[in-house]
């Protein structure tokens, strides 16, 4: 597209909104790349376990789901940069074709990191191409796709993140993500619990501003008092279940969840290690003596749940979160403070780290809200097909985009998930 039409483009009655969505996007594909910037090549094609996928997977997935949700819909001079990576960059939208396999992703030595990164700058062209001249009486479908996909490589970023912890924590050398951030400990003081009233409450996003389709429709629930601990169980607090054998006390535990500790052999979170000075934890800056104040991290659903029992507590369901996160603003210890680590909380009254840090697991499972309606056509798999066997997690967390949160925010995974940045806040009734 010339300079001159380019330019004719943006004087229409959406030139603003045209301006602010291209300079978003440009943001966003920056961002992912800036968290890249630290890695070799060769650190961009590991995958260590079946749940991560390599960054260089990551890198061309969100580029292919503009290519198909977006361009290939909306720009109709726009060709297709290789007919090929539809089945690689897929990850499972059976609507759309088949797929290379998730737990092979790590086999792919091709495309080269290099062509991904041209491919990355080729679907940029196009996708600023098509901000610029779309049709104002077709720009507002596109838009609605657009502003997803910018939401959904957020969410890759974080797992960019997450996944690049999990392939350097494999490696002996351990190496460091990142140099250490000096962090100010703060004055947590002792756990204290918050009473809610409870009551008729709304659930679930209904007001301006994106919001994925499993946040909605907002719907009424009765919730009966309850109190929240105003503050994340820490790594301290978490090493006396630890020490008073939490690992190997069935009563403590799910059945699956039991099966699983055998099975596997959990006698800690993940990235813990004991030496003979003291634990230590690997932490995306390098391996560091284990912080006692810090916000207990990378544990299942299993070991949240152990834990709560253990402190004859409960985790608090998603409504009872979304209750008392509503009315907080948005803040917390996300990605763009680049610790790449939870912090110890600072003793302030009420309710802290409801944001950021680490999310938190609920004991409400991953379900369709009332009168939930999946996106229409192949975009409609991003979230309703996996409404089963997963468990919510609420609150974002310290590799968490800031501006990706808000109070309806659902987060699911597995209940064995240790790899993402999750740990625990607790809850009881009043």
């Amino acid at each position: 597209m010339s300079a001159k039409a380019r330019s004719e483009a943006r004087t229409g009655p959406r030139a603003d909104r045209r301006a602010e969505l291209a300079t978003r996007y440009q943001a966003t594909r920056a961002a992912t790349e800036a968290l890249c910037a630290a890695l070799e090549p060769e650190d961009h094609v590991v995958q260590s376990i079946a749940d991560v996928s390599p960054t260089k997977w990551h890198l061309a997935h969100v580029s292919w789901f503009f290519e198909c949700f977006v361009l290939a819909r909306f720009l109709s001079s726009y060709q297709i940069y290789h007919p090929g990576f539809a089945y690689l960059f897929n990850s499972y939208y059976d609507a759309v074709g088949a797929r290379h396999p998730r737990a092979k992703r790590g086999l792919l030595s091709r495309p080269t990191v290099a062509e991904t990164y041209a491919y990355r700058a080729h679907v940029d062209r196009a996708m600023l191409d098509l901000i610029a001249e779309a049709p104002d009486s077709g720009l507002g479908d596109a838009l609605t796709l657009i502003e997803l996909g910018l939401n959904h490589e957020e969410q890759h970023q974080e797992l960019i993140l997450t996944d690049i912890k999990h392939v350097f924590g494999c490696n002996p050398l351990r190496p460091a993500f990142a140099k250490p951030e000096k962090v100010v400990a703060g004055r947590m003081g002792s756990l204290g619990f918050v009473g809610m009233a409870g009551g008729i409450v709304g659930l679930g996003h209904g007001g301006e501003g994106f919001a994925f389709d499993n946040e909605t429709p907002r719907h009424r629930v009765l919730l009966g008092a309850y109190r929240l601990a105003d503050r994340l169980v820490t790594n301290g607090e978490y090493l006396e279940f630890i020490v008073a054998d939490g690992y190997k006390r069935p009563e403590l535990w799910l059945s699956d969840g039991w099966d699983t500790v055998r099975a596997r052999g959990w006698a800690a979170p993940l990235y813990w290690e004991q030496q003979s000075s003291g634990w230590s934890e690997f932490t995306l800056t390098g391996l560091l003596p284990l912080d006692p104040g810090a916000p207990v991290c990378h544990v299942s659903y299993y070991e949240a749940d152990a834990y709560a029992r253990f402190k004859a507590k409960r985790l608090p369901t998603e409504a009872e979160w979304e209750v008392a996160a509503a009315g907080l603003p948005v803040a917390g210890n996300f990605v763009e403070s680049r610790t790449f680590h939870p912090r110890p909380a600072d003793a302030e009254d009420g309710l802290r780290q409801v944001y950021g840090d680490v999310w938190e697991w609920t004991a409400s499972a991953y379900l369709a809200y009332p009168g939930y309606k999946p996106w229409p056509g192949a975009v409609g798999e991003y979230n309703g097909k996996f409404m089963a066997n997963q468990f919510v997690l609420r609150g974002g967390s310290c590799a968490t985009p800031a501006r990706h949160i808000r109070a309806s925010y659902r987060n699911f995974f597995p209940p064995d998930a240790r790899w993402q940045f999750s740990g625990v806040r607790l809850a009881e009734d009043a």
